[in-house]
């Protein structure tokens, strides 16, 4: 069995520790347990391991450790193969830097803005995390120096090679300093990952962790592309549709979670948040409702769900695709426990998010199918035949005879049983909100009407026959605006006509409005040094 190392046992600092015990993370994964110790000694290294088992941790804490903040030059290079990995690896990085006085962390890669790149340099960056073709390119230009450097580290260095950076790769080496500490990561260990570690790297340690299925083979696993779709609807709809007892969706941001908490809400669901801005009493409250089935869905942060240890939890839902694959993990583990079979469904909206579905893939050895978003036909059959099944046990477990008597009196006074179950059927699908039509088939809506909505506002007006766009606005009704406040704003300092503004939705900290296509940019620069209630407007395109 393997022995639990915590991140307290491996001479970390207070600041860093704080960091990540405030990241969830109490316990180090094998490479981090390996590795951590190896490189606050100074010693190069081979790190081979799996993406996503924790590698970024497990050099970015050693850095964090061993540079000086206050030397405002680069003293750690990061090597990665992609412009989604170096993002990703400093966005890591700056967290766990949170409590360590003036760390600056950069990222460079082709596509991005140079000047960007340029005035972090010139500021004093720290920590560079970079793709080799970037990095040769400020390498010519003398915007990166790299004499201070004391440690270079080469993350995914296999693929990096694969695509054809191996000469970049030696140049870069060959331009740093003589007595800096050398680190590598590779999944496999080819001829050309043993060439530059015999040319580069001085005798180094190799820290080496096994591959496995990293996911419990009771967890079905299923992705969706959802271009332009509206996520939440989705989740809404499969919960409907597979009659999930409960689910977990999760999301990379506190605001995110709160927002999709709201639209599963007003779509009739019984949904919670958990999220770091909760106090630790009110998230336990809500963890132990959970647990109890008070409410059917609970949208989460990372970090709150740690430690949340339920073996019913039918679905788990990626809302936002994680940063960190080991996130995904712990995600999609929360269901499929205690024998049980699970299923985990992650939305795939842009190519960013098809490559990190390929690299899930590559980290849990196991496919992650792609699926078909359930159809309107699909949603009202399983209704149905919920109805039915609840019928069929209604006529199993119960004496009817007096619900017989009342039916056979409205038969004397002169209904047909046939049209007297079609009435009662009606009855009973508009109470669920279940039309026959399949077109017209949508999420159950709440009891009662939300106040201060204008669920009606622009409908049957000239504006509903062109083309509109959604706009999300960062204020609600805890702001005190209202429709109406909305309208005037819009009337008022962007000088469209009411008839060009649609419906208009209400929610505690935001607000959606629709309004004509043409009037976008219009009121996207109206309104962006403007305020509604003596607050200010931040406003953007409704994209999920």
């Amino acid at each position: 069995m393997e022995q639990i190392i915590k991140f307290s046992e491996l001479s970390l600092s207070e600041d860093v520790l704080s960091a990540i015990t405030e990241m969830g993370f109490e316990n180090a994964t094998p490479i981090q347990s390996g590795s951590i110790p190896v490189m606050l000694q100074g010693k190069d290294m081979i790190g081979q391991a799996q993406t996503g088992t924790g590698k970024t941790a497990a050099f970015g804490l050693p850095i964090l450790e061993l540079i000086n903040p206050k030397q405002k030059n680069v003293q750690a290079l990061i090597l990665a193969p992609t412009r989604e990995l170096c993002v990703q690896i400093a966005g890591e990085l700056e967290k766990m830097s949170k409590y360590k006085n003036g760390v600056q962390v950069l990222s460079i890669f082709g596509g991005d803005s140079m000047q960007r790149q340029v005035t972090g340099l010139k500021r004093g960056a720290n920590i560079v995390a970079g793709t080799p073709g970037r990095v040769m390119d400020h390498l010519r230009r003398g915007t990166l120096r790299l004499d201070n450097l004391q440690i270079v580290v080469l993350d995914e260095a296999d693929e990096m090679l694969n695509m054809g950076f191996k000469d970049d790769i030696e140049t870069i080496l060959q331009d740093t300093p003589d007595h800096k500490q050398t680190v590598m990561f590779s999944a496999t260990m080819s001829k050309p990952i043993m060439d530059i570690s015999r040319n580069f790297l001085k005798t180094p340690e190799l820290i080496k962790v096994m591959g496995k299925n990293v996911t419990a083979s009771t967890i079905e696993q299923v992705y969706f592309e959802t271009r332009g779709a509206k996520k939440g609807k989705i989740v809404s709809n499969l919960v409907q549709l597979h009659d999930y007892q409960l689910s977990l969706v999760f999301c990379n941001t506190k605001a995110r979670v709160d927002m999709i908490t709201e639209e599963l809400r007003a779509m009739g669901h019984r949904a919670e948040s958990l999220h770091g801005d909760l106090s630790q009493n009110v998230r336990t409250q809500v963890m132990t409702r959970f647990k109890k089935g008070d409410f059917n869905i609970l949208v989460a942060t990372d970090v709150a769900a740690r430690g949340l240890d339920i073996n019913n939890v039918d679905a788990v839902f990626n809302y936002d695709l994680p940063f960190d694959n080991e996130y995904y993990v712990h995600r999609i583990g929360r269901t499929g426990r205690a024998g049980k079979i699970g299923i985990a469904y992650s939305f795939a909206e842009s190519r960013k998010d098809d490559w990190k579905i390929q690299q899930l893939e590559k980290f849990i050895k196991l496919r992650i199918v792609k699926g078909e978003l359930p159809l309107a036909e699909q949603m009202l059959q399983a209704k149905i035949g919920r109805l039915e099944s609840h019928l069929m046990s209604i006529a199993a477990d119960n004496d009817l005879s007096d619900y017989e008597k009342v039916l056979n009196k409205m038969y004397q006074d002169g209904f047909d049983a046939h049209l007297l179950a079609a009435c009662l059927l009606k009855s009973k699908l508009d109470k669920e909100g279940i039309s026959l039509k399949p077109e017209e088939v949508a999420p159950r809506r709440a009891k009662t009407k939300q106040k201060n909505s204008s669920e009606d506002y622009g409908k049957s007006q000239v504006f509903d026959d062109g083309p509109k766009v959604r706009l999300h606005l960062a204020l609600g009704k805890k702001d005190k605006v209202k429709p109406g406040d909305i309208v005037g704003a819009l009337t008022g300092e962007c000088k469209i006509s009411g008839k060009e503004i649609g419906v208009i939705d209400m929610f505690d900290h935001f607000s959606y409005f629709e309004i004509s296509e043409n009037n976008v940019r219009k009121v996207l620069k109206g309104m962006k040094k403007n305020t509604i209630k003596g607050k200010k407007v931040l406003l953007s395109i409704a994209r999920n």
